[in-house]
């Protein structure tokens, strides 16, 4: 075979891969994304709780992306949506990553805490927050009463008619705002859970 010859075939060759290689990529890259888990937490803070934070002068602020809404009858419900995380309710297994934040703040003292990363841990059924400036996680909800789980059709979800002050939410709470308002047990409202996860 003539150099020339050689040098077409060659070049043939190449071609041919990098069209098989450009042809492989666009297969992967036109590959199904995985589908993230959705839903929500929805708290509902009653108007009993609501008038007691008032006269000791708190004020609980949520954050973007939690959805706060405010009913004379029922008190504030904010959703908090889900955004990650991989759990089983009815197996009290796993995580579920919420989106938003909360801002307690005394107006009597000008104390404040703000938390983030909330998550609702379903191995200790409660909900936690990061304190901005901290790293490990407060305890600041439990769903109490009568709970009740479901599954249907890939959605799971979770009623529980109380919500609680976790203890160590309401000694860090009361320390950090500077009140004795906060306490373990206290009943907050209802808690809402409905949690879709990621395939």
């Amino acid at each position: 075979m003539s150099r020339t010859r050689a040098r077409l075939a060659a070049t043939g060759a190449a071609v041919v891969l990098a069209v098989t290689g450009m042809s492989g990529a666009a297969v992967a890259d036109a590959a199904p994304a995985s589908t993230p888990p959705t839903g929500s937490a929805v708290v509902t803070s009653s108007t009993a709780f609501l008038k007691d934070q008032a006269l000791n002068g708190i004020v609980v602020i949520p954050l973007p992306a939690a959805a706060p809404a405010y009913d004379s009858a029922t008190g504030i419900t904010t959703t908090f949506p889900v955004t990650g995380g991989s759990g089983d309710l009815s197996a009290y297994y796993g995580d579920i990553d919420l989106g938003g934040g909360l801002l307690f703040v005394n107006v009597f003292t000008g104390r404040s805490a703000t938390f983030k990363q909330l998550h609702f841990s379903v191995g200790n059924w409660q909900i936690t927050g990061v304190p901005v400036g901290g790293t490990a996680p407060v305890a600041l909800l439990d769903p109490a009463g009568d709970s009740q789980v479901s599954r249907a059709g890939g959605v799971q979800t979770l009623a529980s008619s109380d919500l609680q002050v976790d203890a160590a939410g309401a000694q860090y709470l009361d320390s950090k705002l500077n009140t004795s308002f906060f306490k373990g047990g206290q009943s907050v409202g209802s808690l809402a859970v409905s949690f879709t996860p990621g395939s």
